[in-house]
C-alpha cells in the first residue's frame, strides 16, 4: 500500500536516506503535521524535484557520457514524439526556442538526434532520435524503470498507476494554470 511519503517502509532511497524517512529520520507525517494540504504538497514536490535533480546526471550518463542532465527530458520527449518541431519542444518545456536550439545542437553533435526538413513547412525541422540515440535512450529508460520497480516493490500496482495518473494530472493542471496567466 502507498505510504504517505510515497515510498516503502524498508530499504534506502537513491539519495541514501532510509526509505519512508527523511534525511533526518522523520516520516512524512512528522514533517507535514501542522501543515495545510498545499504546504505539505509544496514540500513533497520540492523534495521530489531535488531528488530528481540529484539523480539526473547519472541518468544522462547512462545515455551518453557527455550528455548534460538537463537534456535527458528533452531526449525522452523526442523519443515519445518522433518528428517534434523545435518550437513544440520549447512550448512543452516552457523555455525559449534558443535554449532548445542549443540543446538540440548538442544532441546532434553527440549523434543522438537528427533534424530533417519538415515536409509540411520547408522552413521548419522535424527532430527524431538516431538509431544510436534510440538504443542508448532505451537502455537508460529500462534501467530507470527497473530502479523504480525495485524502489517501489512493496507498492500495489494500482497505487503506482494512481500515482502516475495524479502526477500527470498535476502537471497538466500546472501547465494550464500558467497558460491562463498569460
Amino acid at each position: 500500500m502507498l505510504s504517505s511519503t510515497g515510498s516503502s517502509s524498508t530499504g534506502t532511497t537513491e539519495d541514501g536516506a532510509a526509505a519512508g524517512k527523511g534525511a533526518g529520520g522523520d516520516t512524512a507525517d512528522d514533517r507535514t503535521s501542522g501543515l495545510g494540504p498545499f504546504e505539505g504538497l509544496e514540500r513533497e514536490v520540492r523534495l521530489v524535484i531535488r531528488r530528481a535533480q540529484s539523480s539526473g546526471a547519472s541518468i544522462a550518463q547512462r545515455v551518453h557520457p557527455e550528455l548534460d542532465a538537463s537534456a535527458y527530458p528533452l531526449l525522452a520527449h523526442i523519443a515519445e514524439r518522433p518528428g517534434a518541431r523545435g518550437s513544440d519542444l520549447a512550448s512543452f518545456f516552457g523555455v525559449g526556442r534558443a535554449t532548445v536550439s542549443r540543446q538540440l545542437s548538442r544532441l546532434v553533435e553527440l549523434g543522438l538526434v537528427e533534424r530533417t526538413v519538415d515536409p509540411d513547412d520547408s522552413r521548419g525541422q522535424r527532430i527524431t532520435l538516431t538509431p544510436d540515440g534510440v538504443d542508448r535512450f532505451e537502455r537508460a529508460r529500462t534501467s530507470r524503470v527497473a530502479m523504480l520497480e525495485g524502489a517501489l516493490a512493496t507498492w500495489e500496482t494500482d497505487d503506482v498507476a494512481q500515482l502516475a495518473r495524479l502526477l500527470n494530472r498535476y502537471s497538466a493542471d500546472i501547465v494550464a494554470w500558467k497558460q491562463n496567466l498569460r
